[in-house]
């Protein structure tokens, strides 16, 4: 590849509109990852463990000085019912979402959209006393 091709591959902003077909190994759980089966043409997370690394300030801009591993914390669908995932860096802490893709993990997927109802702000065995409270007959029917 000449000089001219490589600076125009990396410039600033380049992965926001064009794809990223580069393969890598996954920091965490160490499978390779391909941007084949993904159904999109950006791959920005491990399809199975969800993973992926913080390397975007911006989408697309490949410009963070963190690289810190980003664990998908939860998940969230927007309005025209596409599911996003939500990673936090462990290194910074920052947030950010990615959609997801066609080859990820859907047990991983659905763990992470469970997980606040495996585990609620609140003893599972007051449910029926906050009922009454707000004015419900308090009873749970199975």
């Amino acid at each position: 590849m000449n000089r001219e091709n490589k600076r125009k591959k990396y410039e600033k902003g380049y992965y926001k509109n064009h794809p990223c077909n580069d393969s890598f190994t996954c920091k965490v759980c160490l499978r390779p990852v391909t941007s084949i089966g993904a159904g999109s043409d950006h791959r920005n997370h491990c399809p199975n463990c969800l993973a992926s690394l913080h390397l975007d300030n911006l989408p697309g801009d490949r410009a963070s000085d963190c690289g810190g591993i980003m664990d998908a914390v939860g998940v969230w669908v927007r309005k025209n019912g596409e599911w996003v995932i939500i990673h936090r860096c462990r290194r910074c802490g920052k947030l950010s979402s990615n959609r997801i893709a066609a080859d990820d993990n859907p047990m991983k997927l659905m763990s992470i959209a469970l997980k606040p109802l495996c585990s609620p702000p609140f003893p599972i065995e007051k449910i029926e006393e906050m009922t009454k409270l707000m004015g419900g007959d308090g009873e749970l029917y199975f």
